[in-house]
């Protein structure tokens, strides 16, 4: 009996790539392919890019080369094959060079050099290979948690980016058709799912926030394309389930608000994560961002008004075109005002195609550098303080396995998986472990610059 041709699949880049990758993957195996977990098992390998800075690019490229000398037969998608002819220059071996959010496209390649086993008709729907890909496609998550992508593209030009001349304007996913995935994870066994996109907040502007038709649990009902009923909505079905709402991409526009009381009902997680990138005007007026620090602080401070236990995270860039000393200051003393509880900050590099790279003013590595080091320092030192204050609370956690080290790794409310801290549970004194994927009460016992350490409540 043949084998069903084999695929090997290296994903890099952030969660929305991750969703692309997974589409693409569920699409390979309806159609019958294997999946190898080396390049030596595989007939061919598919590399999805990120091309959003100059070491994503790096990485990408790097990738993309050692595929090709590990195995040869490489097809290339996603954010860095939006400049085809970059890797073409670099890697000219490469069988086909496809965009970001292209499965369309990379399918057809897929098929011309590595055919199915099958000559299926892809439009009569006989396809004999869909019982093998479960209600919610292949996830490349674990289990208990999944990326749910609501829009594609973005309308922003802020003068860092080239997100949307690889991705494009904004697109919207339906609200129904949103709904109706959500609740396929949350039945296949997702215990928290996670809203992402590239301008989360701006979801439904595109299609002027249009109502759609969601086959709840009651019935058939009309739902608005908009963010704040969308997670409402989702807040309603993790009611029913016990499930965690967590919103990414945040961009904070003024109707973010109204996520808040939304937030204080328990509805969705108390968790922001809003790319505020700088506070000085000056700084966020070449990067074509719009407020300032002043007006954030305000708005801070309602938001904790609102909903005490709200977890806040943001990203910022330093070193800038321009960034003078006085604006780098403005930006550490907004921090320690926001007391921001999770903080990124990147040194800014010049990316290709970006309007900033003609800005006058660059700064030598070693002051992005210094920069970097101070903003972490204090965000670090903010981060420590807020953290020991949850000392002797009791708090939900839910349980992602163990770490290298054996010990137990759960995440509270406020921790995203992969890019905040976690809580390492002490369960000797327990008769059994909890199982991965299960909410658990602890009470927290001690604290770190990130991290928490708990017992079991």
């Amino acid at each position: 009996m043949a084998t069903s041709p084999t695929v090997g699949f290296i994903s890099l880049g952030c969660p929305k790539a991750l969703v692309d990758s997974e589409q693409i993957i569920t699409r390979l195996r309806a159609e019958g392919y294997g999946f190898a977990p080396d390049y030596h098992g595989a007939d061919l390998v598919v590399v999805n890019t990120c091309g959003f800075i100059d070491a994503a690019r790096a990485e990408s490229l790097h990738a993309i080369g050692e595929a090709l000398e590990e195995h040869g037969k490489v097809i290339v998608t996603g954010c860095l094959g939006a400049n085809a002819a970059d890797i073409t220059e670099a890697h000219p071996r490469v069988l086909a060079v496809t965009g970001p959010h292209a499965c369309d496209s990379v399918m057809r390649a897929v098929r011309r050099h590595l055919p199915p086993r099958h000559d299926l008709s892809h439009d009569s729907g006989n396809n004999p290979f869909t019982e093998l890909v479960p209600p919610q496609g292949v996830k490349l998550t674990p289990p208990h948690y999944a990326y749910l992508k609501i829009a594609e593209g973005c309308n922003h030009r802020c003068s860092f980016c080239i997100i949307p001349s690889m991705r494009g304007g904004l697109v919207s996913r339906p609200a129904g058709e949103v709904l109706n995935e959500a609740a396929r994870l949350i039945a296949a066994g997702a215990r928290e799912i996670l809203v992402v996109s590239q301008d989360t907040a701006a979801y439904g502007v595109d299609l002027k926030y249009r109502a759609d038709i969601w086959a709840g649990a009651g019935g058939p009902q009309a739902i608005k394309t908009r963010l704040t009923e969308l997670a409402g909505a989702l807040g309603d079905l993790a009611d029913d389930s016990d499930t965690w709402i967590r919103l990414h991409y945040v961009y904070p526009y003024p109707h973010v608000d109204e996520l808040i009381p939304l937030m204080a009902e328990g509805k969705i997680l108390p968790y922001l994560d809003i790319p505020f990138q700088h506070a000085a005007p000056a700084v966020l007026k070449n990067m074509r961002r719009p407020a300032a620090g002043e007006a954030a602080l305000r708005r801070i401070e309602q938001w904790r008004k609102d909903c005490p236990q709200i977890t806040l995270r943001s990203t910022f860039i330093v070193g800038f075109p321009g960034e003078t000393e006085a604006e780098f200051r403005q930006l550490l003393e907004f921090l320690r005002e926001a007391r921001l509880d999770r903080v990124g900050c990147f040194q800014y590099s010049p990316v290709k195609g970006a309007a900033a790279n003609a800005l006058p003013g660059a700064l030598d590595d070693a002051v992005k550098q210094e920069r970097h080091d101070r903003l972490m320092r204090l965000s670090r030192r903010i981060s420590a303080q807020k953290l020991r204050q949850k000392i002797g609370r009791r708090m939900t956690v839910l349980v992602d396995g163990e770490d290298a080290q054996g010990r137990l790794r759960a995440r509270s409310a406020g921790d995203a998986p992969e890019i905040d801290g976690v809580v390492y549970l002490d369960t000797a004194r327990q008769a059994a472990r909890p199982a991965v994927g299960a909410f658990v009460r602890v009470r927290i016992t001690g604290a770190d610059e990130y991290d928490l350490y708990a017992v079991p409540a």
